[in-house]
């Protein structure tokens, strides 16, 4: 057997274990580059081969498929003054956290992986990301590590302030959807909530997944105003506005979508699993304390924006 198919053979069973746990409280995401990152620590002889390129194809699909979990008339269902609350939410916490990770001294890449994570979806958001500014694997652990802390805090933190400050459940599931990192954390605040606020944070959150494609692009420009490279929108992303094209025209059957999920999961925890397999321990600890005040800023900013919009616009 040669080294390609034992490495493909290993994602596609990592991939599948992903789909199977793709309803865990857990992110397989997290869960992947958690075992990823055990399996660097071993000596290198151990590490598969050519896991690197096969693993960016996975992120790459999985991106692609993320798009069939969205479509146009779920923008149609929260209305303009949602749209209006995930717009300036994504584009406030993206930009002050550049901002602040820059003043902080913190690496380029880290701080995007961020932005991006903690304005968009999460981890899912991060992979996505990663192939856009090629980040090393201990950055994309590091934002990965954050953005399941604090996204995990938020849970219990956005509920309980919603209750103290009155907000009914419409008013708490758009905060809760365009505030909380992962799709997870968002279903369980919301749930918590109340049981009538679920499938409305879960759409305004799905708004929000909309924006990783122009904001992909909006990066990938960053990066050659730089002088990195030039332009090329990713193929990706291509596919990901294609998928929720195709998703928009409702010709998918709901059993093939709930496949498609699963299955998009799957990718991007094999993808996640193989960014795990380059990262060494002792790198993750380089810049913690700044990054925790990174994080927890841009925590704040993802949380106060919308609050204040939704006083206002809701």
């Amino acid at each position: 057997m040669t080294p390609v198919t034992r490495s493909g053979l290993l994602l596609a069973a990592i991939a599948l274990i992903g789909a199977v746990a793709s309803g865990w409280p857990v992110s397989p995401l997290v869960v992947a580059l958690v075992a990823g990152v055990a399996v660097a620590q071993f000596p290198e002889r151990w590490r598969p081969a050519t896991i690197d390129d096969l693993g960016r194809f996975a992120l790459r699909l999985g991106v692609v498929l993320l798009g069939l979990r969205l479509s146009a008339g779920q923008l149609a269902d929260i209305g303009l003054a949602g749209l209006v609350v995930v717009v300036l939410t994504v584009t406030a916490t993206y930009t002050a956290t550049r901002v602040v990770g820059r003043r902080l001294g913190l690496d380029e890449d880290l701080v995007t992986l961020v932005a991006v994570g903690f304005s968009i979806c999460g981890a899912a958001a991060i992979a996505g990301i990663q192939d856009v500014v090629r980040a090393r694997g201990a950055a994309v652990a590091q934002a990965v590590a954050m953005v399941t802390i604090f996204g995990s805090a938020m849970i219990a933190v956005v509920p309980l302030t919603a209750d103290l400050l009155g907000l009914g459940p419409r008013e708490t599931a758009v905060w809760a959807g365009a505030s909380i990192h992962e799709v997870a954390q968002v279903v369980a605040a919301g749930a918590a909530a109340a049981p009538t606020a679920v499938g409305i944070a879960v759409t305004v959150k799905l708004a929000r997944v909309m924006l990783l494609a122009p904001l992909a692009v909006v990066v990938g420009r960053g990066r050659t105003a730089g002088g990195a490279r030039t332009l090329r929108v990713p193929w990706f992303v291509i596919g990901f506005l294609l998928a929720v094209g195709v998703r928009s025209t409702g010709v998918l059957d709901p059993a093939v979508l709930a496949t498609a999920d699963r299955l998009a999961t799957g990718l991007l925890a094999a993808g996640m699993f193989a960014l795990g397999t380059t990262v060494q321990l002792r790198t993750l600890a380089q810049g913690t304390a700044r990054l925790f005040v990174l994080a927890a800023t841009s925590t704040a900013v993802a949380a106060g924006v919308p609050l204040a919009l939704v006083h206002l616009l809701l």
